[in-house]
Formats: C-alpha cells, structure tokens, sequence
C-alpha cells in the first residue's frame, strides 16, 4: 500500500459492474454522494473550444463521490496522479488530461457536472481534470482535482453501461436505498448541522420546487425516530442585494423548507423552526463565483432534544 494512502471502495452502485476500488488519500473525508440507478452522464474528452466541450454522452448506474483532504499546499496534480496510475493499473484508457487553462479554465469547469460547494470546491487557476473508459467492460470515470489554501478538493464520477443498470434494476414494487442520503440524519446528529444540497430553488426567487427531495425525507425519517429532537431550518445568501433584501430571501427559503416538512412530510410545527441569516454567517469567500455558489444554501441544525 502506498505510504499515507488507504484502500476505500469508490464505486459499488451496481455491483461488480461499478467495483472499481481506488487508494484516496488517508486524510480525505467525504463530503458528499449523489448516486443514481439510470442517468445520463457527459464524460469530456476535449478541452473547451468553440463554446462548448466535447464530450461522450453515457447512459447507466452512476456514482458521484467528492472528498476535503486536510492537507494544505498540495497541488491538483500530486492528488490525482496516484489515482491516474491506479486507473492506468486496473485497464482504463485515458481520453481527456488536462490542467486549468489547458482544460478551459472557467468555461471548462462550468460545463462539468461539478457538486455543488461547499462539497466540491474548484480553483478555476488550480484544477486537474481526467476522464478514463475501461476497453472491456465500457465503464467510465472522470476525476476532479482542485486545491484552496487550506485544502485540496476531489470529484469522483463513474458511470457503467446501460446493460449494468438493467441487470441491477430492483424488482418491481421495491426501492433502492437512497445512497446519496442515507448517512444524513447520522451526520446532522454527528455533527449539528447538515447543508441540504438537493433543494431546488428557482433564481431569484423563495419558491421550492414540486420535485422530490431525498433530503428532506431523511430529515422527516429521522424526527419520527427521534420523536423529541427539534431542529431549525436556516437560509443564507451571498452578499449580492442588500442586507435587509437578503435577510428576507433567506428567511422566506427557510420558511418555504420548514413548510413542506410540515405539509408533505407531517414534521410536527411545534419541533421546527425557520429563519434567515442573509450573508451574515459565509462559509466561503463572497469575493469569488464559487464562494458566492457556496454561500448560497439552506442547512438544518439541531436545537435540543427532550426526554
């Protein structure tokens, strides 16, 4: 085993189809999953030219995997290299490697389907990108790496064949366990706070979308377990307005959470609160595109528990 790495198990959506096992960093914490039994996925193979990138359209099982690794004035390079070497290693073929400017700088990082930060931060001048595709079984995965002064960032997506998804797909009647979730109501009790990163918000506005919001189930499953925990949604924004128009968007979005647990999901009213901090509590840099991104967000917090 390389030297202050370990063995974790990036990819097992659909099985062996998806197995494929990288050595990250010993340090790297996960921030955040996303998984999909059927989706449709762009894995870039050209830099961005002429407005746009080039990119192989794939439909299959997808998981998207991003990590923090707490190890500062490491470069994109020496997190992904390793990995390079692993997928090189187990068959695959690189299509696209490539660093910021070379990649396309802003207009590359924008047209991926990056996580959404805090999960996920990129340095649009600091960031290493690589997708792969296995010859045999016609997987593919496609790698992220970015730095902060404080950390460094790595996206992990891979996607199987539409055959794999097929062969995996649950019997009629039954429901998969919601993986990109599943942990959430143990992280908020873990760690008193949760950012909810599946809302769907309309720009501009307090409206939450009519979709379905895995998030949200999870937080309801976890108050009928804890029948005395209290919890408080809070929006934030990013410094863009003023300070009073913020405080009410912000607390109008935390509002509109706090609503539809009550209404779609029977929260008790009496173990939910709602309020808006504006841009009074930031998480990131409001001075840049991505801090403003990751400022943006609405999280549950713990209050107290009784009996």
């Amino acid at each position: 085993m390389r030297h202050g790495w370990l063995t974790l198990l990036a990819c097992a959506l659909a099985g062996p189809a998806l197995a494929l096992q990288l050595e990250l960093p010993s340090n790297a914490r996960q921030t955040a999953a996303r998984d999909s039994a059927l989706d449709r996925v762009e894995i870039a193979t050209a830099p961005f030219q002429n407005g746009a990138v080039r990119a192989d359209t794939m439909d299959g099982p997808v998981q998207r995997r991003s990590y923090r690794i707490t190890s500062p004035g490491l470069t994109p390079l020496q997190i992904l290299a390793p990995l390079r070497t692993q997928l090189i290693d187990a068959g695959y073929e690189p299509l696209l490697d490539c660093q910021d400017r070379a990649c396309g700088g802003f207009d590359f990082r924008f047209a991926i389907d990056v996580l959404p930060a805090p999960n996920m931060y990129v340095n649009v001048r600091a960031f290493h990108f690589l997708s792969a595709r296995h010859p045999d079984n016609g997987n593919a995965v496609w790698l992220l790496a970015s730095t902060a002064p404080d950390a460094g960032y790595l996206q992990v997506v891979q996607v199987g064949t539409q055959e794999a998804a097929t062969a995996t797909a649950e019997p009629a009647g039954t429901t998969a366990p919601d993986a990109p979730t599943r942990d959430l109501g143990q992280r908020l009790l873990a760690d008193g706070s949760v950012i909810l990163r599946s809302l769907d918000f309309a720009v501009g506005t307090t409206r939450l979308g009519e979709g379905p919001a895995p998030e949200l189930e999870q937080i309801a499953e976890l108050m009928v377990n804890r029948p005395g925990l209290r919890i408080a949604v809070v929006g934030h924004t990013d410094t863009i307005g003023g300070l009073e128009a913020n405080l009410t968007v912000s607390r109008a979005r935390a509002r509109a959470v706090r609503e539809r647990l009550i209404n779609r999901y029977d929260v008790p009213p009496n173990r939910i609160e709602a309020e808006g901090m504006g841009y009074l509590a930031p998480v990131a840099s409001n001075l840049t595109a991505e801090g403003r991104e990751a400022n943006r967000r609405v999280e549950v917090i713990v209050v107290g528990e009784e009996g």
